[in-house]
């Protein structure tokens, strides 16, 4: 059928990315200030330490899902949508509401260690980043309320803030369950 050549090639692009014998999913339902790309950048480190295999050898996928969906968008949105006070995420500091995922380390006082485990570097060094299409919408409901725009052009908006490199999905656990069909290892994220 014609709409299971649109899912495979949509969704499933990140399939053929999987390599190694070394693969883990990290399923990330709540925001825990990013805990799940933290743990599954460490685990690559880890099991490259411990056991030996190289790192090209291991696939961590990291499914953003249900509250953690805003970790994935932009400093943009942030800040237009006041996402760090709406969802109760303050600055490192702990004073202000922050204007930013803590995973994007554009913060200009983020040490060198903390960079490496920002989504983006996350994605470069080989790891997988799979957002949740239902929570996704949630964003895409928020420019439609603020904007007054269609659902059509405010998921076009919605993906323009979304970060560079993220794959959404049909859904979290759609993602979360393809990844272990695939060979991963599940764990609790965050």
């Amino acid at each position: 059928a014609w709409w299971l050549a649109i899912v495979r090639t949509t969704y499933l692009t990140w399939v053929a990315r999987l390599r190694g014998k070394a693969r883990a999913v990290f399923d990330s339902p709540q925001v825990s200030e990013g805990g799940a790309l933290f743990r599954a950048a460490l685990w690559r480190k880890q099991i490259n330490s411990a056991c030996g295999t190289p790192v090209e050898e291991v696939t961590p996928v990291v499914v953003f899902r249900h509250e953690a969906i805003p970790l994935v968008m932009n400093e943009d949105f942030w800040q237009r949508m006041d996402t760090g006070k709406k969802n109760k995420i303050r600055t490192p500091e702990g004073k202000k509401w922050a204007k930013g995922t803590p995973l994007s380390g554009s913060a200009p006082d983020a040490s060198a260690d903390m960079k490496e485990f920002t989504i983006r570097a996350f994605i470069d060094s080989g790891g997988i980043v799979l957002a949740c299409g239902l929570a996704f919408e949630e964003d895409v409901a928020q420019y439609v309320e603020e904007d007054k725009l269609s659902h059509d052009d405010a998921k076009l908006r919605a993906k323009q803030h979304l970060i560079p490199g993220v794959i959404i999905q049909p859904s979290g656990f759609f993602a979360v369950l393809k990844a272990q069909d695939e060979g991963c290892k599940y764990m609790l994220g965050s």
